[in-house]
């Protein structure tokens, strides 16, 4: 997409941006409407994870890690954040279709407005996190100043990857089955819940050639280690971020024309 295009759409999505925060605020309305609880299942659910993981991986694989509570809940979180959110995105174009036909708006908005509904749950799932730190004595150091940054990196490269997915999702119904799959096959070629250091040496390459790895790495520093991940991994995980947003912009962008057709 020529640099003229690309700017014209940035401000099409700009213009909309208080449909894009409505969209939000009804995709979170929605998603809670026929629960007791409400939010709370958004820092419940992580917990219980965290519980479950604690006990199989600390005892049944005896394996020592610094804050293994704090460690493997961040984790869940950005994975969970990573996963809902694409998920959500293929279902987007399809979950908005008569808005879309009647109403002349960028599709982009809703892909958009899912990760960023998926930004604000991840935001109050913090909270329970900091509540496990304060039980088990984990400190927090200076880098968690850092830790908005990482946010908006690990929403960055899902919105590139839902950007891609979304379209694909309205061409090929299967699509929606498939990347689910692969999300779980992906899960665990992600250190979420796991220290990289357990994987065996011969095997590691496959673990370091999913950039979630990075991206996760980034988001998972600040919180675990008080620092911001080490420069190289840093800049890692911005080039995959902004490498995942150009080039699912530059798929959607070729795909929408044809979105309408299918709907």
């Amino acid at each position: 997409m020529p640099v003229y295009k690309r700017r014209a759409a940035m401000g099409d999505l700009l213009r909309y941006r208080d449909l894009v925060l409505a969209l939000v605020a009804r995709d979170l309305k929605v998603r809670y409407r026929r629960s007791a609880i409400g939010f709370v299942w958004t820092m419940l659910q992580p917990l219980l994870t965290m519980g479950v993981l604690m006990v199989v991986f600390s005892t049944a694989f005896r394996f020592e890690v610094p804050s293994y509570p704090v460690y493997a809940l961040a984790g869940i979180l950005f994975w969970n954040f990573f996963a809902q959110s694409v998920v959500a995105s293929m279902n987007s174009l399809r979950g908005n279709a008569n808005l879309l036909l009647k109403v002349p708006v960028p599709k982009a908005i809703f892909p958009l407005a899912t990760v960023l509904s998926g930004v604000v749950n991840l935001v109050l799932a913090l909270v329970p996190l900091a509540a496990i730190a304060l039980v088990t004595g984990h400190r927090f150091g200076p880098g968690l100043w850092f830790l908005p940054v990482a946010i908006a990196l690990a929403a960055l490269f899902t919105l590139g990857v839902g950007l891609a997915v979304s379209p694909l999702a309205v061409f090929f119904t299967d699509i929606v089955e498939m990347v689910g799959v692969i999300l779980t096959t992906v899960m665990y070629l992600t250190p979420v819940f796991y220290p990289l250091e357990i994987v065996p040496e011969r095997y590691r390459w496959l673990v370091d050639l999913n950039p979630l790895r990075h991206v996760l790495q980034v988001f998972r520093d600040p919180i675990v280690t008080g620092h911001v991940a080490p420069a190289g991994e840093l800049a890692l995980g911005v080039l995959l971020a902004v490498a995942s947003f150009a080039l699912g912009a530059r798929s959607f962008a070729r795909a929408a024309s044809r979105i309408p057709f299918y709907l």
